[in-house]
């Protein structure tokens, strides 16, 4: 939940402010949010190499996780700090400052982390009950981040919002940590060089697919998640007169469609962790793209839309098909690690958390600027005052960008999935 906040705070939040809050170009805005989360990516060899040499009476993981989350809360609260009256590239220096900051620790705490999940236990099946939970746990998360901030924002800005959040962030990050003082964990740090070790992770060829494929997955996503509070503003424009009006006006449009895609999301776990017993995780993950496919054709032939309640209807559904997204990948990559540690003996968890991540981040870093680029090559215009006339080809682009562009990134992945992964999967796993 703590690490989600601050995922949806830069996928969802922060191109939309400067574009919409500081007038800078759409362009521009999507190079800088892109640039920086490039150079996120470069951190994550180094804590994912430094986590598996560390030695404490607290393990391996938890003294990065406890200061990671002070770091990455101070540095979003600053990035939506930007004092008034500054110019374009004085605003520009600034965010870029404190996203950088706020990504290292986001790094600090997501690369140990994720590692955890191969150490905690060995049983795949155990390991998607437990995956479960920890995504129904991200979805408020989500709600927090997409919702909740974007909510105090419009009440009381966005430093207050920020400030306002991190206790949540801070204090479910170190109640994880207390709560599994117990739980079995791998003590022994790892003496394997910095090439070594990802020479051993490289060599992993079932992982590497998986990881592109989900980096495939997860630049769909981030597309529509990038995309969304642009929608919220000119394509879902609420008539007033339906179930949930109200709603959208106490929470704004984009909190409530954020609501209601986390209540599918958590109404979903439990269904995509039965789904991965019966029908195999790789399986049950097909499933779910190939019906998130279905809804954004959907959704498509909805936009624009003036009937609030009919799209919020739409995002309990996406946000149960998005979770076979959040939950299967995370169960299945645990059980490529157990492959490398059965062969050769040694436990890099850390390392595999690294390049885990890498697609994820990639993908999260290209979607600002391929959506930026794209509504600027249409003809996008920024803004200091939050919404401006738009041309109908903006318009269109901008539906299309949320829609069966990413439909379409998805059906890649499916591609992938049952023609490449399975087969490796098969007997890498035997």
């Amino acid at each position: 939940m703590g690490i989600v906040v601050f995922v949806i705070v830069k996928q969802l939040l922060i191109l939309a402010y400067m574009t919409a809050f500081l007038g800078v170009p759409v362009g521009i805005a999507g190079f800088v949010t892109t640039a920086v989360l490039i150079f996120d990516m470069i951190t994550d060899p180094l804590i994912g190499y430094f986590s598996d040499r560390t030695q404490s009476r607290y393990g391996r993981r938890a003294p990065w996780m406890f200061l990671g989350v002070l770091v990455m809360s101070a540095g979003m609260v600053g990035l939506f700090s930007v004092p008034p009256g500054m110019g374009m590239n004085a605003n520009l220096a600034w965010v870029v400052a404190f996203f950088v900051m706020a990504t290292i620790g986001f790094t600090m705490v997501a690369i140990p982390y994720g590692a955890q999940s191969g150490e905690i236990t060995q049983d795949p099946k155990e390991r998607s009950a437990m995956t479960g939970f920890r995504m129904a746990f991200a979805s408020i998360g989500i709600l927090i981040g997409g919702a909740v901030l974007p909510g105090l924002a419009d009440t009381m800005g966005y430093p207050m919002a920020a400030l306002l959040v991190t206790p949540l962030m801070v204090g479910a990050v170190w109640l994880s940590l207390w709560s599994i003082r117990k739980a079995p964990r791998i003590e022994q740090a790892a003496t394997v060089s910095l090439s070594g070790m990802f020479g051993l992770v490289f060599a992993n060829k079932a992982f590497v697919v998986l990881v592109l494929i989900y980096g495939v997955m997860t630049l769909a996503i981030a597309m529509i998640t990038a995309g969304l509070p642009f929608a919220a503003l000119y394509l879902i424009v609420d008539s007033g007169d339906t179930m949930l009006s109200g709603a959208a006006e106490a929470l704004t449009t984009l909190s409530l469609m954020f609501a209601t895609f986390v209540v599918g999301s958590i109404l979903s776990q439990a269904i995509w962790v039965l789904l991965s017993h019966r029908l195999g995780k790789v399986g049950a993950l097909i499933l779910g793209l190939s019906l998130y496919m279905v809804l954004l054709y959907t959704l498509y032939t909805m936009l624009p839309s003036v009937n609030v309640t009919a799209i919020a209807g739409m995002f309990v559904l996406a946000g149960m098909t998005n979770g076979a997204y959040q939950q299967i990948p995370w169960a299945i990559y645990p059980d490529l690690m157990d492959v490398t540690r059965r062969e050769t003996g040694i436990a890099i968890e850390g390392a595999f958390s690294a390049i885990w991540l890498f697609g994820q981040k990639l993908a999260n870093a290209m979607a600002p600027a391929v959506l930026g680029l794209t509504l600027a090559a249409a003809g996008w215009q920024e803004t200091t005052a939050g919404v401006v006339a738009q041309s109908d080809s903006a318009l269109n682009t901008l539906q299309l960008s949320i829609t069966l562009i990413p439909a379409a990134i998805l059906g890649v992945a499916i591609l992938g999935l049952a023609l490449i992964y399975r087969p490796m999967a098969r007997r890498a796993l035997v």
